[in-house]
């Protein structure tokens, strides 16, 4: 289950590493752009919950804190809930990074951000949603311009 622990977070890391690194790069927007970045982690999901799909079914349709605690007690549900956490934060960083782009928020602004988001997401959201009011999309910008 390690191995399937650690694949989920490598499998998520060089879309992360494009966003932050590469933000400019022609390559890194054409990639992040394909909703298909999220696949890698959703697998390992699937392959993780499979065992205990059963268990995972009860947790969310009945939901109870004793019924959590014990299904976190088998590793298949740590994993999956790993791989889970990391395809969702995947999915708000790379609409971040892409919504980032089109308003021209400078990458140096968004690469901490960016980074925030990986390891606190609820946190990072926000942040990201409060420094996206200074910068207004670039089509609205036009619009305000043209008079329209």
């Amino acid at each position: 289950m390690s191995t399937l622990f650690n694949l989920a977070f490598y499998a998520v890391v060089p879309f992360w590493a494009l966003m932050i690194v590469a933000p400019t790069w022609s390559w890194s927007r054409r990639i992040a752009e394909s909703p298909l970045i999220l696949l890698p982690a959703l697998v390992v999901w699937a392959v993780a919950a499979v065992p205990v799909f059963g268990e995972l079914w009860a947790g969310v349709t009945q939901p109870t804190l004793a019924g959590w605690l014990a299904f976190f007690t088998d590793d298949n549900a740590v994993v999956l809930v790993w791989a889970q956490v990391l395809a969702w934060d995947l999915f708000i960083g790379r609409w971040m990074y892409l919504d980032s782009r089109d308003r021209g928020v400078h990458p140096l602004l968004m690469a901490p951000i960016l980074v925030f988001t990986i390891l606190l997401s609820p946190l990072g959201l926000p942040l990201y949603l409060l420094v996206r009011l200074g910068f207004p999309a670039r089509e609205e910008v036009s619009r305000v311009g043209s008079g329209a």
